[in-house]
């Protein structure tokens, strides 16, 4: 007799209430915030909406919180950095609002387990994806906004990214090295070339890659991935470029 298979069951979105302590927003903020019905929307997914008579879903509010987002992180970093030329201002912010950025915030929120997800993307680990999370941070962002207005959502957004933006070791861990590698390679009319290796046995491999720019440098990284393997190749080069250039990551001004 064939053995009966325990089916996967989706977790249930976990209330909001707690979610709601835990954003910087004061008690008549948070009440507007959730009887306007912004942050119900925020949190659910397009998933949901397929499989529950297309209801509204929070795409619209992400578009909204991106802009929200992008324009009180530049005008911090304008006022914080008045010495910084535009790239390196560029950069600082591109660091800060990167998906993996915002993925860290909302993985200290557990904004996870708020979403509200259809059963397909709620099994294949949709709560801690890192796309999943970064957009509904944004969605987030645009119901307080809405909810709120812009006073208060533009202080939302300071609170939030706070460890970011007070932080460059913090910020560190959302810096895209290997798109700065190729600024850097583009400058000598190159383009970066890595090489992967891997060892072990097909369930515990360890990848090992090397990144070269021909003639200006050479580095390798290790990982249990070859993409995780090629940024620690891309961020030891980054970080041994700019020691030669004596340059830092995240210049000061």
């Amino acid at each position: 007799m064939a053995r009966s298979r325990k089916s996967r069951r989706p977790v249930e979105a976990a209330d909001p209430a707690a979610l709601l302590a835990a954003l910087p927003l004061d008690g008549a903020q948070a009440a507007d915030l959730r009887e306007s019905g912004m942050l119900d929307l925020a949190l659910t997914h397009r998933s949901y909406s397929y499989e529950h008579d297309l209801v509204p879903h929070n795409e619209r509010l992400e578009f909204l919180g991106d802009a929200v987002l992008q324009l009180a992180v530049t005008e911090k970093l304008y006022a914080a950095h008045p010495g910084l030329a535009e790239g390196d201002l560029a950069r600082r912010r591109a660091a800060t609002v990167s998906g993996r950025a915002l993925a860290v915030i909302a993985s200290q929120l557990d904004l996870g387990a708020y979403v509200k997800l259809g059963r397909g993307e709620d099994l294949t680990g949709g709560r801690t994806k890192v796309s999943i999370l970064a957009d509904t941070t944004e969605a987030v962002i645009g119901a307080v906004h809405l909810a709120c207005g812009q006073d208060v959502s533009r202080r939302f957004v300071l609170d939030l990214m706070a460890p970011l933006l007070d932080s460059d070791e913090f910020l560190e861990t959302s810096y895209d090295f290997k798109s700065r590698l190729q600024e850097i390679a583009a400058e000598t009319g190159q383009a970066p070339v890595y090489e992967v290796t891997e060892t072990g046995r097909e369930h515990e491999k360890i990848y090992q890659a090397t990144v070269t720019i021909d003639g200006v440098a050479s580095a390798a990284g290790q990982g249990n991935s070859k993409k995780d393997a090629e940024l620690a190749a891309a961020q030891n080069a980054v970080r041994a470029l700019l020691a030669e250039r004596g340059e830092t990551l995240f210049p000061q001004g």
